[in-house]
């Protein structure tokens, strides 16, 4: 994992963050999404400095959303900047998909 991802998945494993149930380097098709939550089929990706192809991105998360997931990207940088920012976006993407 990078930097990023332990930090969030610090905030997530064990059901942390309100309950929700994640699983971490989950394969979906030809893609590993960084972060899934099954329950509510969310992705959650960290972009970096690898994440400079829009393009390529846009493709997986059209594939994502396909397979019939919500997929929610932050940069790394928003992970060490302003993390309860990207929980509190992620937990919202959460609860409007189930509960």
């Amino acid at each position: 994992m990078t930097r990023a991802e332990r930090v969030v998945w610090n905030h997530l494993k064990n059901r942390a963050l309100s309950g929700y149930r994640f699983n971490r380097q989950v394969e979906i098709g030809p893609y590993i999404a960084d972060f899934v939550c099954r329950e509510c089929k969310v992705v959650l990706e960290l972009d970096g400095d690898t994440h400079a192809d829009i393009a390529a991105d846009d493709q997986r998360s059209a594939y994502h959303e396909a397979k019939g997931y919500a997929v929610f990207r932050a940069w790394n940088t928003d992970v060490y900047e302003n993390l309860d920012g990207v929980l509190e976006g992620l937990l919202k993407l959460l609860n409007s998909r189930t509960r």
